[in-house]
């Protein structure tokens, strides 16, 4: 079995790729929407500043031992995902590396949470707006997840039935 490192990348690695990330290694629930309190509880969730974007975050180990990481890209979501597979593939373990891109779970309530939040620092006022918006992106992240589940389980049965 290939053991992966999956990593979910958004725009700051604070609230979608949290969630994601939160969800694959199950901290949070996979069919329902989980409470406030859940979220704020979460490793990194609200918490990451502009000196954390750029940096790999280990958020846990799944089922099958796969690595899943967060980290947050900025607007360089074309440059990352190219600049990550070429490291990869120069290292020669393009084929251990997942990338999931969250930013389309994104809504406009995580937008402005989460600008509230981390950049005005107005954490009181942003947080509640955020926890609002990723409880309505909640159940289509959690697909995200799924999604992803099922391909690695696809991709390591094919090795193994190469392997064989």
């Amino acid at each position: 079995m290939i053991r992966l490192k999956i990593i979910y990348h958004c725009f700051g690695g604070s609230h979608s790729s949290v969630t994601a990330a939160a969800i694959h290694v199950g901290i949070l629930p996979v069919d329902r929407i989980p409470t406030r309190e859940q979220l704020e509880q979460v490793p990194y969730f609200d918490r990451q500043v502009n000196k954390d974007h750029g940096h790999l975050r280990l958020m846990g180990i799944d089922e099958y031992d796969n690595e899943i990481y967060i980290i947050g890209r900025r607007n360089t979501h074309k440059e990352f995902e190219s600049i990550i597979m070429n490291l990869a593939e120069l290292f020669e373990f393009a084929d251990d590396i997942h990338l999931v891109n969250c930013m389309p779970y994104v809504n406009w309530k995580m937008v402005v949470g989460g600008y509230t939040s981390r950049r005005l620092k107005l954490v009181s006022i942003g947080r509640p707006i955020i926890v609002k918006g990723v409880q309505y992106s909640y159940l289509k992240i959690a697909s995200l997840v799924q999604n992803v589940k099922v391909q690695i389980a696809a991709a390591n049965k094919k090795n193994i039935t190469r392997n064989l």
